[in-house]
Formats: structure tokens, sequence, C-alpha cells
């Protein structure tokens, strides 16, 4: 008779037999080491993004008005964080901070009698500030507590233009441009971003489309809609005599009065007919990316772009761009849209620059970005409007 093999139940094994091993899934302990690393990442953001805001709550909530002003306003002058101060204070705390600069101007509009354009400049005289400089323009590089400032000074004012990303009417459907490209299409040897756009913050191809506020381009009235969108009250354009005019406000009648060739909304006005704007100039302007336009009383133009939102250079006031344009000696001078739009290019055709940490522009071998915009943009955002300089030959 045979024997039966002998079963232990208590193992579920026969008891002459090996247990058998199950197999591990493949990627088990791969998966178990993601998903912790994950979690990780996951729980240092959390805590991260509590630390800042209660850091934020801090200073909106604080015993500290000036530097709850400060962070408003550096907050909401960009409009990709312009929502952030609403998350911690009421709205018309927030609208207080942000009300618009009033004007403690000698007029409305600026007397042109302070502007007396010298049109030889002695050009060829070696005592000359421009005497090396074949193309009327040079770039000086200043510093400040907070910022880096980039200054480009143009000897003849006619060759400074206002520049629109199309020919015909503005559109949504009609993306602006990348001042890059613009600079290049237009033949240009330099260039400023100008005036405010449609921007609700997205990426979008319609932001950038429009400019916000009145644009004169070659005397004639381009747009006049979104006033609304234009933050601070502002208005700054060169007359047919090559004046820059800068007034609080501008209607198309007033500019066609005016004789104003190539202008554009924007502001503060920083300085008219010599005289400082201590409104903006005390004002609770927050450090951010700037952009600015002034004449000396001789004609000469200043560009003025200002590095923000960076390690090395978190950016300027009013009142720092009011000191800069002062010590330039600008009788008259506006503020322009900044932030992320704040740029300046510069043709160098002569390789006067070359020893600069400029950089180089993919569709150009002589066109340079002279400032450092915003790290969190792999290029200039699409705009509708631009100053511009013509080279001299065209001037």
């Amino acid at each position: 008779m045979a024997k039966r093999n002998q079963m232990s139940y208590d193992d579920g094994y026969p008891m002459d037999a090996a247990p058998v091993k199950k197999k591990k899934k493949k990627g088990g302990l791969l998966g178990r080491i993601i998903r912790r690393f994950f979690l990780l990442v996951f729980t240092v953001v959390i805590l991260a993004v509590t630390a800042l805001c209660l850091v934020m709550n801090l200073v909106f909530n604080g015993p500290s008005p000036a530097a709850r002003q400060v962070l408003t306003m550096s907050l909401t002058e960009a409009s990709a964080t312009k929502w952030v101060p609403g998350l911690f204070m009421d709205d018309e705390t927030v609208a207080e901070i942000r009300k618009n600069v009033e004007f403690e101007l000698p007029e409305e509009v600026s007397d042109t009698s302070s502007v007396v354009i010298n049109k030889d400049h002695a050009l060829s005289g070696a005592g000359s500030e421009f005497a090396n400089c074949p193309d009327g323009i040079y770039i000086e590089e200043i510093s400040g507590a907070t910022y880096n400032a980039h200054v480009m000074i143009i000897q003849d004012p006619s060759r400074v233009y206002m520049a629109t990303s199309t020919d015909g009417k503005f559109s949504e459907s009609i993306p602006g441009t990348r001042i890059t490209d613009e600079i290049v299409t237009e033949g240009a040897i330099a260039a400023i971003n100008a005036g405010a756009f449609n921007d609700d913050g997205t990426a979008n191809t319609y932001v950038g489309s429009i400019p916000a506020g009145l644009v004169v381009s070659g005397s004639e009235i381009r747009s006049n809609i979104y006033k609304d969108m234009v933050p601070e009250e502002g208005f700054v354009g060169f007359n047919e005599d090559d004046i820059l005019v800068v007034a609080k406000s501008m209607t198309p009648e007033q500019a066609k009065e005016q004789r104003i060739r190539d202008g554009c909304e924007f502001g503060p006005v920083l300085i008219m007919n010599g005289v400082v704007n201590q409104e903006a100039y005390n004002s609770a302007s927050g450090y951010n990316p700037r952009t600015a336009i002034g004449q000396r009383a001789d004609g000469v133009v200043i560009f003025l772009c200002i590095d923000g939102r960076q390690a090395g250079s978190i950016g300027a006031s009013y009142k720092d761009v009011i000191d800069i344009m002062s010590e330039y000696g600008a009788v008259n001078a506006c503020n322009m849209d900044g932030g992320s739009s704040s740029v300046m290019l510069y043709n160098d055709v002569d390789g006067r620059y070359a020893d600069r940490d400029y950089h180089d522009i993919d569709s150009s071998e002589t066109v340079k970005m002279v400032n450092n915009y915003s790290v969190l943009q792999s290029k200039p955002r699409r705009m509708p409007n631009f100053w511009m300089v013509r080279p001299a030959s065209e001037g």
C-alpha cells in the first residue's frame, strides 16, 4: 500500500518539499523611491509657499506702512502679480496705495521754449562728447543701491521715432512683434520699448497686439483705445521741431495742435521744464525694471533702461529714475512701460562695445541686447510700439 506524503498544513507546503519563493514585482523599489522623492518635493514646496505667505502677510498687515507700500507697488506694477496684494488686503486698501500720482507740475503741457536744439553740436570737434561716436550715440552704465542702469545718449532728436508692429489697423488677430525682430526690420541703430498694451497676464497671442492709450506715429493718430490700461497719467512725444513734449494727458485734437509727430501715453511725467514731479519723486513706487525717455535743453535725447527682478539688480523706484534723468541733464522726461517689457537694443556696427557683456540676438550679427531683461523670459515680449533711432545717414 503506497504511503501518502505527509502534509504540514501549518505552512501550506509538503514537509518534504522546499517552499517556493514569491517573485517580487519588478520596479517596486524604484517606484517607492520615485514616490518618496515627489512627496518630499511636494512637502518642501508646500512649506516654502506657506512660509512665503506668512512673510507676505506680515509685510502687508504688519507695523510698517512703508514696507507695505513698496511691496504692494512692486507687485501691482507687474501684470503677472498684480492680484497678489488682494489676497492679503481688502480692495479699498490696495486702491488707496495704488492711487494715481497727483501732478504738481508747472503746466499741463511742457513749454517747448525750454529746449533749444543745437543742430551742429560740434560734430567734428575734439572736445565734443560725440567726437568718438560716428553714429551719434554712446552708452553708459551706472548702478545704485538696488539697480543696474543703462543710459543711451542720442545726439540728434530728429532720428528718434515711434515704430509700430503693423502698418495698418491694430487688431487682436495681428500679434505684436518682438523688439529684436522690429529693430532688424526697421533697420534702426537703437531701440527701447514704449507704451502700454493689452495685457491680461497670460501668454495668449493677442497680448501685446494693441497699444493702450493714444499713439502717434509719423504725425498720424494710430490708436486711441484701452485708456483704462494705462497705469499712470502721462503722455510723451516729439513735435515736428524734434522737441520732446510731456503732458499730464493728451487728446488727439491736442496732439494735432501740438504738432506731435511721434508719441504715446504712459507715465508718470518725471520732469517738466526742468522741474521735478515731487509727487512721483516721493511716491511709494516699487522696485522694478524701468524704461524712461528724456531730453536735455540742447535737444540731446536720453534713453534709460534699468534691470530688475534679478539677484544683482532688484529694480528702481520713480525716485531713482528721476535722479538719473536729472543727473544727465533732462529738462523733460517721462516714465515708459517697465517690468518685463523693459528692453534696450543697440546696433553695434562699429564694434565699439564688443568688450561689453551685451547679448547677441539671433536675427543679426551686430544688434546687441544692452540690458538684462527678465530671467523668466527666453525672448522679449511681443509689443505694438517701440521707440527707435534711425541710422545717422537717415537722420
